[in-house]
């Protein structure tokens, strides 16, 4: 009796476990972090994805801030809850990697998009801008506008986030070879309004200020707004990342210079498309580059 219940139960792991078939319909889940236009693009591409590929369900859930770690573990737990074989998701930050040991344990697989969580192996694939190299795009053009001893602030977005970090120490580096003077430095959570904040305490401390660089858009809109309200006599230069949130209005107006574009909706659709792929058995590539590009205000147009 016992050895047929064991039999009953390893029959029943093989079938939960083994892959789903090209004809079989999958639920899938897809969590990004926070409402901003940048997450609500990858969500597009992913309900896109859906309505081209019939037999593929998308269930969406988003957290509220870029700090909402406990509110993304209970999107993950609704997520196994509501039987997906597959989650698609922006990681808040890398202490959500229990939840998704759990989910794998449950027989879903696990796809990152944006940012990866280091040193942890339990991700299919991972579906992001290379942070350090779109950084260093930032980096080599502030290079082509700044000289020695010219003064930077930096926006940081949340420290301890590495595709975060990626975009400083990127940027750093492709300024390299420039003796640039880092003033001032501060973390933003990715808000807009700690964006004015930030800036506007290192232009206060820093009257010579000549650059900010911001490591994400809504804080480079806040920069441009704390450039606006101290009505300077003279151009602040400011490079932004994200290309969103208010840049587009920033950059066209000629209080931001620059801005590294990403492709959400590129993310998106190939990190659906590569956890489907895993969950019916194909093999995707563990690393999927959806890449990055400079907008200024001659070339903007093409990334509108």
């Amino acid at each position: 009796m016992r050895l047929g219940k064991v039999i009953a139960g390893a029959v029943l792991a093989l079938a939960f476990f083994a892959p789903v078939s090209a004809a079989d319909d999958i639920k899938i889940g897809f969590i990004t972090k926070f409402p901003v236009p940048f997450f609500a693009a990858m969500e597009n591409a992913a309900k896109e994805y859906a309505a081209a590929n019939p037999g593929v369900e998308v269930i969406f859930a988003q957290g509220t801030s870029a700090t909402d770690i406990e509110g993304q573990i209970a999107h993950i737990e609704a997520m196994v809850t509501r039987g997906v074989k597959g989650i698609a998701i922006t990681p808040v930050d890398p202490t959500v990697a229990p939840a998704l040991d759990k989910a794998i344990a449950a027989g879903v697989k696990v796809v990152l998009m944006d940012n990866n969580i280091p040193d942890w192996n339990g991700r299919t694939a991972l579906a992001t801008t290379d942070n350090y190299n779109a950084g260093k795009i930032a980096g080599q053009y502030l290079k082509t506008v700044l000289k020695e001893g010219d003064k930077l602030g930096v926006l940081e977005g949340v420290p301890g986030v590495p595709s975060l970090d990626d975009r400083v120490k990127g940027m750093m580096d492709g300024l390299a070879g420039v003796n640039v003077e880092v003033v001032g430095k501060g973390a933003t959570s990715c808000t807009e309004e700690k964006g004015i904040n930030v800036a506007e305490d290192i232009l206060t401390a820093n009257p010579d200020l000549t650059a900010i660089y911001a490591a994400c858009g809504p804080p480079a809109a806040g920069a441009a707004q704390a450039i606006k309200n101290a009505k300077l006599d003279r151009h602040i230069i400011l490079v932004g990342f994200d290309f969103c949130c208010g840049e587009p209005e920033a950059i066209s107006e000629g209080i931001e210079d620059a801005s590294v574009a990403q492709f959400p909706t590129k993310m998106a659709e190939l990190g659906v498309d590569a956890l489907v792929k895993a969950i019916r058995g194909e093999k995707v590539e563990s690393l999927i580059d959806s890449g990055a590009a400079l907008v200024t205000k001659d070339n903007m147009s093409k990334f509108q």
